[in-house]
């Protein structure tokens, strides 16, 4: 018998706003100026700052942001692109926009990041760039896949949308490659609502970039002087002013969000049948976007999600495998076991709830309920 007086609803995913992030936004709205304004440049500027990267460019979303590293890049019909099939499914789709084909090689079963040594075996003539991502606010082996990018001359782009703030080996992720790229959904570390930035050294890539956001106009902006095909990928004043706003307390949130980690690991140490995050010795910074853990292989899965459900708590599978998107499979002939690492991690992963701001009882309840079902 359930005991539904102790039941209670915890969400599954919650951004953490502050009076100071309406305040900036309200402000926004008492100005003429609601697009490429001030706010804009001082978002990008003091993103760059916070990364130690030389340029930053704000886009719509992170999806965005990534095609345009790739469009920069020349990446484009009968090019190969080398990225992870446990990822959200548009780190692989950037690659098709640009008509380029996303070629994937298995996981590091331990990080759950793309795999340098499996995807050294997949490059030949066709291969024109590198795209790990950055799993769950983890970096990738940033120095591995730097060396195989020097080697082979491959461009290099880093999705890191889920680990803005992470470091590896004491280094902050989006300094690797030739650009990478991180986004502010409302279930990030941050939020602007929707949006991206692409950050970079290359002055010459993030001119590009820049262009190409604004609907591919000059480097001065002129209105009607489009110089190369351009997108409507801008990111408002309005979105530019709460990430500026968020931006500032960025740290202080990723301290939360790691001290909810760690109430999580503590007592999820304590379950059956189900293992905590395992974070790298070289994650020196881990940037916890969802906390998602790990099953026994005979837990039925869909089962306890109902389970799960039944009680308040909300819980999602991360993630299914690209190549097993019905779209890849249709496209590229795909099916079960060409990617056996991910499809046994997929297979057995589940988000749990998960904010900045969440309170040690509902981490409590989750938990008691999580072994209740499990036990």
């Amino acid at each position: 018998m359930i005991d539904t007086a102790a039941l209670r609803s915890v969400p599954l995913a919650r951004p953490s706003i502050s009076d100071d992030d309406i305040a900036a936004v309200l402000e926004v709205l008492r100005t003429p100026t609601l697009s490429l304004g001030p706010r804009l440049t001082a978002f990008e500027e003091a993103v760059a700052a916070y990364t130690g990267t030389a340029e930053a460019i704000a886009v719509n979303s992170g999806t965005s942001g990534l095609h345009l590293c790739l469009a920069a890049l020349d990446i484009g019909p009968g090019d190969e692109v080398i990225t992870s099939p446990f990822s959200f499914v548009a780190s692989a789709n950037c690659a098709l926009y640009q008509g380029a084909t996303p070629i994937f090689a298995d996981i590091d079963p331990q990080t759950l990041c793309l795999d340098p040594a499996l995807a050294a075996e997949r490059i030949n003539d066709r291969t024109k760039g590198l795209l790990p991502v950055d799993v769950f606010g983890q970096p990738s082996d940033a120095e591995a896949f730097s060396a195989l990018a020097e080697a082979h001359d491959l461009a290099l782009v880093f999705d890191s949308c889920e680990a803005i703030g992470a470091q590896r080996n004491g280094r902050k992720a989006g300094t690797w490659g030739d650009a990478a790229v991180f986004a502010f959904y409302p279930n990030k570390q941050m939020t602007t609502g929707e949006g991206g930035i692409i950050v970079t050294d290359d002055p010459d890539l993030a001119r590009a970039c820049r262009s190409m956001a604004n609907q591919g106009r000059d480097d001065a902006g002129t209105w009607m002087n489009h110089v190369r095909l351009g997108y409507n990928y801008r990111l408002d004043e309005m979105s530019a002013a709460l990430g500026s706003s968020q931006l500032s307390r960025l740290d202080a949130m990723l301290d939360k969000r790691d001290r909810v980690a760690r109430w999580y690991t503590e007592r999820v140490r304590e379950l059956p049948r189900v293992s905590a995050p395992i974070v790298a010795p070289e994650t020196t910074r881990m940037s916890w976007f969802v906390y998602v853990v790990r099953l026994d292989e005979d837990v039925d899965r869909t089962a306890l999600m109902a389970a799960l459900a039944e009680d308040g708590i909300p819980s999602r599978p991360y993630f299914v495998p690209i190549h097993l998107q019905p779209y890849y499979r249709e496209r590229f002939g795909y099916g079960p076991g060409d990617f056996p690492v991910t499809e046994r991690i997929a297979g057995t992963t589940l988000a749990i709830p998960f904010a900045t701001d969440m309170p040690e009882d509902d981490v409590a309840y989750v938990c008691d309920r999580l072994g209740r079902h499990l036990a």
